[in-house]
């Protein structure tokens, strides 16, 4: 009898530690993945169908009558802005994040003509539905070529624009980086894997430093793939890589009306394709000590910070550095 309930025992713990090592899977719109404040939904229609917008809307405990957009990039979520949200909220900001259509707890379509000028009209949705008529927008990676886009439609509505390591101050089609068809994106999506976006976030988010804290945002883009909705992710993630090559926003710079404030981490090397480009090419790309200075030259009204020891999140990886730079900088 005692042996018996001793087998038991032990493989009711096997079980528990198998579980536990068990890999989290998330739905296709990160269905079980909390976020850090209340998730709301916008719906509306586009394309001719019916659409949903994931955000969040913290409102300030003193306001200070300001209001800032965030705008995530392609393999993040609102929900990674989460130390900024809450800097931006003691400082007594609004915090508008949402997460894009084709993102995250946003609707994913299985048709859609993805274009930054079609995003940011969907975020001006959005604002006129919460009477936001006066914003700072705050891009990050893809989402710093979508705030520009943003800022540069609607540039009456755009207070600041503040771009973090934006991904797309070069053009790498023009540059010789080879192009891929939206299958050949999806084929290669259909891969992902948690190990494979460790080591990527690894060498480009956070240059060589790695921290537990940081498995969280790997967690959470590797769960999307990992479930029943794999292919719709996949799929979406392959629309919007195409929309990136082929829609730079970098010969728009010199447009730009509004103040302008670059934040970058220099050890960023972050280039779109750049695994599938000529080796000499690939050393050449990414070169953000270069591409962050060439980008404030460019731009009328811009102030550039840079954090020469980080990588591409420097949000993430130095927050109290960043927010301290941020804070400091922001048109209130």
């Amino acid at each position: 009898m005692l042996f018996r309930v001793g087998c038991l025992l032990l493989l009711s713990l096997c079980c528990r530690a198998f579980a536990q090592e068990e890999p989290v899977t998330y739905g296709s719109r990160l269905e079980g993945f909390d976020y850090p404040f209340e998730v709301k939904t916008f719906a509306f229609e586009s394309q001719q169908q019916a659409l949903e917008m994931a955000y969040m809307d913290i409102q300030p405990e003193k306001p200070n009558g300001a209001t800032v957009v965030l705008f995530h990039g392609k393999n993040f979520c609102a929900a990674t802005w989460e130390g900024s949200i809450a800097e931006l909220h003691r400082a007594g900001f609004r915090v508008i994040a949402p997460d894009q259509v084709g993102f995250c707890k946003s609707s994913k379509p299985d048709a859609y003509q993805f274009t930054f000028q079609q995003l940011a009209a969907n975020t001006r949705a959005l604002l006129d539905s919460l009477d936001i008529k006066d914003v700072t927008v705050m891009g990050h990676s893809m989402g710093g070529m979508l705030a520009t886009r943003f800022a540069l439609q609607y540039p009456q509505q755009t207070r600041q624009l503040v771009m973090v390591n934006p991904i797309g101050l070069e053009d790498w089609k023009a540059l010789g980086v080879p192009y891929r068809s939206v299958d050949q994106w999806f084929e290669r999506e259909m891969k992902t894997s948690a190990e494979g976006i460790r080591q990527y976030q690894l060498n480009t988010y956070y240059a060589g430093e790695w921290r537990p804290e940081f498995d969280r945002w790997v967690e959470m883009q590797a769960g999307m793939f990992r479930g029943r909705g794999k292919h719709a992710v996949a799929w979406n993630s392959a629309l919007t890589a195409d929309m990136i090559m082929s829609q730079p926003v970098l010969y728009e710079f010199p447009l730009l009306k509004m103040p302008v404030l670059l934040l970058i981490g220099e050890l960023d090397n972050t280039a779109l394709g750049k695994d599938a480009a000529a080796p000499e090419l690939q050393a050449q790309l990414g070169n953000y000590k270069v591409l962050g200075k060439t980008a404030a030259e460019q731009i009328p009204d811009a102030k550039l910070v840079v954090f020469e020891d980080l990588g591409h999140s420097p949000h993430i990886q130095a927050p109290d550095r960043f927010h301290k730079a941020l804070l400091s900088n922001l048109v209130r």
